[in-house]
């Protein structure tokens, strides 16, 4: 591993395309050989299509770590108790320094639904092992996040075909 210090890179906003950038990183790297950790905090055993996709690359491990749908539940109880399970097995690879790259998918929305101390986050993220390049996306990443964040890029909603024509989500560009 390069013993530079690694980037905080954030993909946030109202657009489709965080995880999308995220994980076009996540190939880029893997092309150059890179060890990539992709830890997917919302998203739970449904059938994504990176799921499958990342299982033929060595380079790249892929963990949903969520039951799926937060916004869609009355009770966040398990979901935080995903989310903090999710965030210790984060906080220990970031200090490992195994992988070169590790991607939090979807943790602004777990912080911006109060599921991890953003406080306790934002420690671990600035003292993360100097090589390691670490990329964070969701919605509402929060402002101590950008702060920090070497570069940071907000996706703008123009047009979507779900909520503009009513047209339902499909696989491969969805999911």
């Amino acid at each position: 591993m390069n013993s530079e210090r690694g980037l905080l890179i954030v993909f946030t906003g109202h657009g489709k395309g965080k995880t999308t950038a995220a994980l076009g990183m996540a190939m880029r790297a893997a092309g150059h050989g890179m060890r990539v950790l992709i830890l997917q905090f919302i998203k739970g055993a449904w059938a994504y299509g990176e799921l499958q996709s990342f299982e033929k690359i060595a380079e790249v491990e892929i963990k949903p770590l969520g039951s799926g749908f937060t916004w869609k539940k009355e009770s966040l109880e398990e979901d935080r108790r995903l989310a903090e399970a999710g965030w210790e097995e984060a906080v220990s690879e970031m200090k490992r320094g195994y992988y070169d790259m590790i991607v939090l998918d979807e943790l602004n929305v777990v912080l911006s639904y109060g599921l991890l101390s953003r406080e306790a986050v934002i420690e671990a993220l600035e003292n993360r092992t100097a090589g390691s390049h670490i990329v964070v996306t969701g919605r509402n990443a929060p402002d101590e996040l950008i702060a920090i964040a070497d570069l940071v890029t907000e996706m703008k909603e123009i047009k979507h075909p779900f909520r503009d024509q009513g047209l339902k989500a499909r696989k491969g560009i969805e999911f």
